[in-house]
């Protein structure tokens, strides 16, 4: 299987935020290609035995793949009201489906989460072949699109969700033990910490190209200088935490964190992040299970599957905090000269996931993991990419989110000096 990064060239980088017809056209048939590879790795285990157990950071990968055949069918083959762009309203009238369960089997609607394993959806052969479909659909459609941001923006749409989908089946194989060719997060020689002076930062996405809704819109804000770590915390720096009785000392954890640790006691007796099997306190080795295998990560590699709540935990533990999200962004732009590095995990910042000023709900995100609205206050802001995400979501402005409770993404942290 190939990996993300080994796309035509040009359309596999950030600025396909902004791209036309011609690589936009590109850039959906190497989706669907990745696509279609994960399905294909699936599809062989469970031939082989791997059954997907019913729990809710869990979903059936045909479904996915279905799903993603039809967010383009719904909010493109079907929907006469596309070149409204980000203004075509969630309930705009539709044309059928080519398939006639189309939107009982894949609208999150009409599927609940935990009723998908009961339902009779199509078998792996079938979703390939609505895949294929629906593909040539939307290419048909883009030929005829208009070429402003309207005109092509639920074509945009369609290639970031399927890209997001498909970094949801990468973490849905580390969760069930799938293997796939995918390499730990390269180790980095560790850097003294970075100073960055007070600035004035312009914070969040400016009109035009492609916008995630939770990324709306440019403010203004004030930042005081800080103290900020060149690269994520490793493994060396984790065991250490641990090696200090980290996660017997509640009073290096918030109360909500303490109750989810002690949860996690009793259940799993953890006592480390997710996926680690063994912690080695003199070396600084980590063994974790990557894809179904036991891989020792070395000390300088980026610690991995931790949440929030062992983020912030051991920010405490070390004296310092956690970044502003503000913080982490002004780094990765100004200091990447200077050895600032990202993009081997996702990471946590301090921040809870909040509206900025402007933020319209989009229409295709709802009742999905990528809907915002229902979890600010809850969610806290994840910043980077990781070694899973396609390239051309990799930008310094995105803005992710998650509760802090998540340990099953590929997430990690920096911190901050007080």
């Amino acid at each position: 299987m190939a990996s993300p990064g080994l796309a035509p060239q040009g359309i596999d980088q950030p600025d396909m935020r902004r791209a036309g017809a011609d690589r936009l056209s590109l850039a959906l048939m190497d989706s669907r290609n990745h696509t279609l590879q994960l399905l294909a790795r699936y599809e062989e285990a469970m031939a082989g035995g791997l059954r997907i157990p019913l729990e809710p950071r869990i979903e059936l990968p045909h479904w996915i793949a279905g799903h993603i055949a039809w967010f383009a069918e719904y909010w493109i083959g079907r929907n006469p009201r596309r070149g409204q762009g980000v203004r075509c309203p969630a309930d705009a009238p539709r044309l059928g489906s080519m398939e006639p369960m189309a939107d009982r089997w894949y609208h999150p609607l009409l599927s609940a989460h935990d009723a998908r394993w009961d339902m009779p959806l199509p078998d792996f052969g079938e979703v390939r072949a609505y895949l294929m479909d629906t593909l040539e659909r939307t290419l048909e459609q883009l030929e005829h699109a208009t070429p402003d941001d309207d005109g092509l923006y639920f074509f945009r749409a369609a290639l970031f969700h399927e890209d997001l989908r498909g970094e949801q089946l990468v973490q849905g194989a580390q969760s069930l033990g799938l293997s796939l060719p995918f390499a730990a997060p390269p180790a980095a020689v560790q850097r003294e910490p970075l100073a960055l002076p007070a600035s004035r930062w312009r914070l969040g996405a400016e009109p035009g190209g492609f916008v995630f809704d939770v990324e709306q819109w440019a403010h203004d804000v004030d930042v005081p200088e800080f103290e900020i770590d060149a690269q994520p915390v490793n493994w060396g720096q984790f065991v250490e935490f641990v090696d200090d009785g980290g996660y017997d000392r509640e009073e290096l954890w918030h109360p909500q964190g303490w109750g989810w640790l002690e949860q996690l006691a009793q259940s799993e007796g953890r006592r480390g992040p997710r996926h680690v099997d063994q912690i080695g306190v003199a070396s600084g080795a980590v063994l974790q299970t990557l894809f179904g295998r036991a891989t020792r990560m070395s000390s300088q590699q980026p610690v991995m599957h931790v949440s929030w709540w062992e983020a912030d935990a051991w920010a405490r533990w070390s004296g310092r905090r956690l970044p502003t999200e503000v913080e982490w962004e002004i780094a990765a732009h100004r200091a990447a000269g200077r050895g600032f590095r990202w993009g081997d995990v996702r990471e946590w910042t301090a921040g809870t996931l909040r509206p900025w000023p402007g933020f319209t709900p989009h229409a295709w995100t709802r009742h999905t993991e990528f809907e915002a609205e229902p979890l600010f206050g809850r969610a806290r802001v994840l910043r980077g990419a990781s070694f899973a995400t396609r390239a051309r979501l990799k930008t310094a402005k995105a803005r992710g989110f998650a509760l802090p409770e998540r340990d099953d993404g590929f997430t990690g942290f920096r911190t901050c000096a007080l």
